[in-house]
């Protein structure tokens, strides 16, 4: 019997986000290494992105507490079970980590494991906003090797692997060239900004306030903001994803403290925060941070 995870198978509201209303499809691939694999998570998000957005706006979201201010709805568990079956189907033997399934301690002992939010921005799809995302990633000894989010209200599909390029609705596309941060465009955690947590940064690059942990980290890996950042920790799930896109796109993501992330080794999976910006502007940025942490 092979070993457990090695295994691959066989061969207020607001208006949505438009501009991007074409049906989704998977963006093309080459024959590398982890083409099956991308292919399938590909074709798992927008399936899953079909049921979301099937119930965004609907009065049938049985939405309900795990926790304080952690909502779940109908669409996180479909979407789950629906990505579950997909990729579970195609690879048997990975192991398997998700925001919506109860964590399986032995995980950290195989050496592939799918890391999966189905919805990350639950909060932004209860309150209409169009800025959440449906995030799958696969991990192989530590290291995001297949990353994949799906915004399915704008319609905006991106993915990578280890041997491909980051492709955005079939483009190759990569992170910004910014390297001043005082006109950087930094993406903030909406939630954080209401906090009153990103008022310390204030006049020190611009600050935007945008949706989902993984959202955030898809559109700085396509050059749609130049950086992202937050000293609070994070689930691998919210995370995983991103970091295999900006990594492809050119770009670095690490701790909040410049320390390499590494995944299925947490139990709980929590990251200590995390930085995503260009190199440059990654360095600098620690800096930044460094100099702002509260005592």
């Amino acid at each position: 019997m092979p070993e457990r995870g090695r295994g691959r198978g066989r061969r207020r509201r607001r208006r949505p986000l438009s501009g991007l209303s074409a049906p989704a499809t998977p963006n093309p691939t080459a024959n590398g290494e982890y083409a099956r694999e991308l292919a399938a998570a590909q074709d798992a998000a927008i399936a899953a992105g079909k049921l979301i957005k099937s119930l965004y706006g609907s009065n049938q979201l049985g939405a309900g507490q795990k926790g304080y201010d952690n909502p779940v709805t109908a669409a996180d568990l479909k979407a789950n079970q629906i990505i579950r079956e997909r990729i579970l189907g195609e690879f048997p033997e990975d192991g398997w980590l998700s925001e919506e399934t109860e964590d399986q301690l032995e995980r950290t002992s195989w050496n592939r494991v799918w890391v999966i939010d189905p919805l990350d921005g639950t909060k932004e799809f209860i309150n209409q906003i169009g800025e959440f995302c449906v995030s799958i990633a696969l991990v192989e000894d530590g290291k995001p090797v297949i990353g994949v989010i799906y915004n399915p209200i704008t319609n905006e599909l991106f993915a990578a692997s280890r041997d491909e390029p980051l492709r955005m609705n079939g483009k190759v596309v990569s992170v910004s060239r910014q390297r001043d941060p005082a006109v950087a465009t930094v993406l903030a955690s909406r939630s954080e900004n209401g906090r009153g947590e990103w008022d310390r940064f204030r006049g020190r690059f611009k600050v935007k306030p945008t949706g989902s942990v993984a959202y955030k980290l898809a559109l700085i890996a396509a050059g749609r903001g130049d950086a992202t950042f937050s000293l609070t920790p994070k689930h691998e799930w919210d995370v995983c994803a991103g970091a295999a896109l900006i990594e492809a796109a050119g770009g670095r993501i690490t701790d909040s403290d410049g320390e390499p992330l590494v995944f299925n080794r947490h139990i709980p999976p929590l990251l200590p925060g995390i930085i995503a910006a260009n190199p440059d502007l990654h360095q600098k940025l620690i800096a930044i941070v460094g100099t702002q942490r509260k005592p």
